[in-house]
Parts: structure tokens; C-alpha cells; sequence
């Protein structure tokens, strides 16, 4: 098996897998209807060390570009090998979409609302509001790299690496994932809603394609700058790109505080008018 195939192959694995347990929660007539977040965060957890298990010794098992950019940015992977990775992923994230389609067949005309039908391929935020969506896209991605680069450093019974991988992907679903939905994973969110926009799903209305560059440049950013601080910090490596990285994410960060807090003040005055 090539590494090309090794990397679509588990990221067709990751999709199934964590696509497969969003649709048994939200879709109706599935037996796991309306069960809870919890079981959505341990299903991409297992999907995750699943997939690891399967082509880690064959590619790595990145199954996911920020990954690939954050490793590359700081030494961990030859850029020579990233567009190959990244088209892998992206393919494998695609065909995986389209085999959680045939899974629910008879599910999808069931099931009426149609933000249900695509957070089975997408993901889409609690409450919309892109700048801050982004900021929980790249700190949820931020804790993912720094948390590999963390396992990596430490030695494990051989083969305990995946579960314990698959355990740090259930802990950033669970405690940061609320907000967005934790794609962090450009290729787990765009594949998968490249598929729900070309499948003849009943009824499904939009892709929602005016979000889709959240879950396409949160993670990216967040990735790179959990590899670069990552070596700054721990491995006193400091590289120009830490720099930037962090001044940029600073004005990111800064500036989505200053709306939502303006937002904030200003329903506080509308109200205090209405109640006057």
C-alpha cells in the first residue's frame, strides 16, 4: 500500500466512522436518535484511533491537512510530500461521505430538517458568528497538534499510540467542541460537504458554502501554530514563523473579543431602552 492510499484510506475511515455517529444521533428513525454530544465526541475519538490503527505504520495517519502543515512547518514531514497528503485526505474524506450516504438511505426523506441532514457531512457553529467560530476552530486545532506532538514525545506500550490519540480527540469534542462543532480538520468538513452538495439527498437544501472557509482556514492556522509553539516552547527552537503566527492570531483574537463584546453592549442599550 502506498502512502497516498494509506492516507485516503484512513480518512475514509475517520469520515464513516464520525459521520456514521452524527447521522445515528440527528437522523430520523435511527435507533441512536437524540442520544448525546457525548456519544457524537467518543464516536470521532474511536473513528480517529480506528483510522490510526488501520494505516499509521503506512503513512503516519495524518487523515487531516493541519496536521500535514503543522508537522511540515516545523521539520516533522518533507513538503515535498504535502500535496499528495492533502489530496488523499481530501479524496478519502469524500468517498467516506458518500458511504455514510448509502448507509442511511432511507433516512434522509425521513428526516425534514435539513441543518440535520448536512451536519452529517459539515459542520456548522452553535451560534453564528464567523470571527468567533474561527477563533474555536484554531484554538480546538491548536490543542490537536501540540497534543500529537505531546503523545509523540512520550514512549507507550507498542500500539497504545492510537487509543490514546483517539482519547485526546474525544477530550477537545467534549471541551471545546460545543461551539463549532469541532471540524478541526479541513478536509473532514470540506469532502464531506463537497458530497452533500453533489448527492441527490431529499430535501437538503443549501451547503452552506458561505461558512465553509471557517472549517478551511481555523484549522490550518491553528495547526501550524500548535507545531510552531510547540517547538518554541518545549524544544526552545524559535522560528521567524512563531512570530507571525502569533501576532496574526493576537489580531484575530483581539479583534473578534472587540465585536462580540460590542454586540453585547449594544443589546444591553437596546434593552435598557425597551424597559425604560
Amino acid at each position: 500500500m502506498t502512502e497516498f492510499i494509506g492516507e485516503m484510506i484512513g480518512t475514509m475511515i475517520l469520515i464513516i466512522f464520525g459521520g456514521g455517529v452524527v447521522g445515528g444521533v440527528v437522523l430520523k428513525g435511527s435507533k441512536a436518535e437524540g442520544t448525546s454530544w457525548v456519544l457524537i465526541s467518543f464516536g470521532w475519538g474511536l473513528a480517529v484511533m480506528l483510522a490510526v490503527y488501520a494505516v499509521g505504520k503506512v503513512s503516519g495517519a495524518h487523515i487531516n491537512p493541519a496536521v500535514t502543515l503543522g508537522f511540515a512547518m516545523v521539520g516533522e514531514f518533507p513538503w515535498s510530500k504535502v500535496p499528495k497528503y492533502l489530496t488523499a485526505q481530501l479524496v478519502g474524506a469524500f468517498i467516506g461521505a458518500i458511504v455514510v450516504f448509502f448507509h442511511y438511505l432511507p433516512h434522509w426523506k425521513e428526516t425534514e430538517d435539513q441543518g440535520a441532514k448536512l451536519a452529517v457531512f459539515s459542520t456548522d457553529p452553535a451560534i453564528r458568528s464567523p470571527l468567533s467560530n474561527l477563533v474555536s476552530e484554531i484554538i480546538g486545532t491548536f490543542m490537536l497538534v501540540m497534543g500529537l506532538l505531546f503523545i509523540g514525545a512520550n514512549d507507550f506500550t507498542q500500539g497504545l499510540n492510537p487509543a490514546i490519540v483517539g482519547l485526546l480527540i474525544t477530550a477537545i469534542g467534549m471541551s471545546l467542541g460545543g461551539t463549532t462543532g469541532y471540524a478541526i480538520n479541513p478536509a473532514r468538513d470540506i469532502g464531506p460537504r463537497i458530497a452533500h452538495y453533489v448527492l441527490p439527498i431529499p430535501g437538503k437544501g443549501t451547503s452552506d458554502w458561505r461558512y465553509a472557509w471557517v472549517p478551511l482556514f481555523g484549522p490550518i492556522i491553528g495547526g501550524i501554530y500548535g507545531g510552531l509553539f510547540y517547538k518554541a516552547i518545549f524544544v526552545n527552537d524559535l522560528m521567524v514563523a512563531f512570530w507571525v503566527f502569533t501576532v496574526m492570531i493576537l489580531v484575530i483574537f483581539l479583534t473578534a473579543a472587540r465585536k462580540e463584546l460590542k454586540k453585547a453592549n449594544n443589546e444591553d442599550v437596546q434593552a435598557s431602552r425597551a424597559n425604560a
